[in-house]
């Protein structure tokens, strides 16, 4: 069974994890826009080289770059059966260059897994992170509180700080760009009808499950 994927969810949504499972699970090569520049930068590929002119500048990579790169990728043997994209499509003119590609090797996408978390929930979960001033522990308001309120758990001491990118301010406007990337594209893949939406406020395990039971029903 072949299965062609793309991965969505603002920062903080749990893609990272529910990405690893599915990997694990249905045996399809994940493919992260990091990970492929990178590599097609150290591979030299005629994308790679282009790709590197603008990331040495600290520019923005075009689209047409970006689509070339994911298209070499895809052209590599391990995703006959199926692959996972992540971090890719960003934009609608990216979308429309993966369906047209795709369409010119025979192949469609199958599913887009958008993992929705209120913005609301996602600054909680985002901006929780604090550290202890004097020994550099780091804890969660949520996840990971120190044991004695105000009082870290490895030195004892009781002042504590935040990092600049944690602080609820940071976070909310990292969020706000996500989502005005992210609300052009969940229309249009919900126009093609192949998104699924899956709840990601619930526990990890239940968002694989629920994961796990679009997949097995795309057969």
């Amino acid at each position: 069974m072949s299965m062609n994927l793309v991965l969505m969810g603002l920062p903080g949504a749990g893609k990272g994890t529910q990405a690893q499972k599915i990997v694990e699970d249905f045996s399809i090569p994940h493919i992260s826009t990091g990970d492929i520049f990178r590599a097609a930068m150290k591979n030299k590929t005629p994308m790679g080289i282009e790709a590197k002119k603008y990331i040495d500048k600290g520019e923005l990579v075009p689209d047409e770059v970006t689509n070339g790169i994911v298209k070499e990728r895809l052209a590599q043997d391990d995703t006959k059966d199926g692959f996972m994209l992540d971090g890719f499509p960003r934009n609608l003119n990216q979308a429309d260059a993966l369906d047209k590609m795709l369409a010119e090797s025979g192949r469609h996408l199958d599913a887009v897994i958008n993992i929705h978390v209120e913005p609301d929930v996602l600054v909680e979960r985002l901006s929780g992170r604090f550290i202890c001033r004097n020994c550099g522990a780091t804890y969660h308001k949520i996840y990971n509180a120190p044991k004695v309120e105000g009082t870290c758990d490895v030195c004892g001491h009781h002042e504590f700080y935040q990092r600049d990118d944690d602080k609820p301010e940071t976070v909310k406007n990292r969020l706000d760009v996500n989502i005005k990337l992210n609300t052009p594209l969940v229309d249009y893949y919900q126009k093609q009808g192949v998104l699924h939406e899956i709840n990601g406020e619930q526990d990890i395990d239940k968002v694989y499950d629920d994961i796990k039971k679009v997949l097995t029903n795309l057969n």
